[in-house]
């Protein structure tokens, strides 16, 4: 059997300026979430949340459908797989955090029906994904006193650049990092659209995901650095803001 973990993000969270970045930018999330949130609907909203990050994400993955494709149902497959996501994202809440493979998986299998072959949905692409998934999953279930906007960043960073299963990564990559906003209390009702954030930030999101794949740790230092960067544009979009 695998050896225990002990604290799996923390190291991570200590890098220099990341605990800075990352609680400048909870600070920001939280104050968006008190000062807006309790005074809306926030059923509406969380939808509302949901449907413009499906968006962004399928626009990331190479969609070419607009926002309102995407309201009216008529976008392209990866737009629908986004949306697909985004409709059963908050009821895998409570999956993760018990079985957080099982939650891994529901979410390309979402992604991927209808178009990866059904034997593939939700399955480990070959011996070494498993193993990536594997050790990403005993992660999650050990206490870390690392801040949740790093192990939201680290879970996405794992996911899109080891791509385990055979197809729509990137958009389990971000749905997993939603996930994990909401279940690790960030952001409870889904207000904060964090795929809008990498989308705005497009050049520096895909460059940053190839440095966490080929930098060492120089590069997954830079990578967390810009998500706590991403994260405030993700606040910005909210739809709270509106």
């Amino acid at each position: 059997m695998p050896a225990p973990i002990a604290d799996p993000f923390a190291r991570l969270g200590s890098l220099e300026g990341v605990g800075s970045a990352m609680a400048a930018t909870r600070d920001g999330i939280d104050a968006l979430l008190r000062d807006r949130g309790l005074r809306q609907s926030a059923p509406d909203l969380t939808g509302e949340s949901l449907l413009r990050g499906a968006h962004a994400s399928a626009v990331l993955e190479g969609a070419e459908a607009t926002l309102d494709d995407v309201r009216a149902g008529s976008a392209d497959p990866i737009a629908l797989a986004a949306v697909r996501l985004s409709a059963e994202l908050l009821a895998l809440v409570p999956v993760l955090g018990s079985s957080p493979l099982q939650a891994l998986a529901r979410l390309h299998t979402l992604a991927g029906k209808g178009i990866a072959d059904d034997k593939d949905l939700g399955r480990p692409r070959d011996a070494d994904s498993a193993r990536r998934l594997g050790d990403l999953g005993r992660r999650l279930v050990v206490d870390t006193s690392a801040p949740a906007l790093v192990v939201a960043a680290v879970v996405h960073a794992e996911i899109a650049t080891a791509a385990p299963f055979v197809s729509h990564n990137g958009l389990v990559a971000r749905a997993a990092e939603r996930l994990v906003l909401v279940a690790r209390g960030v952001d409870p009702k889904a207000l904060v659209v964090p795929e809008a954030g990498h989308l705005a930030l497009r050049r520096e999101y895909e460059s940053n995901l190839r440095g966490y794949r080929d930098g060492g740790g120089a590069g997954v230092h830079a990578w967390l650095l810009y998500a706590a960067e991403a994260y405030a544009a993700g606040a910005e979009a909210s739809p709270l803001n509106s």
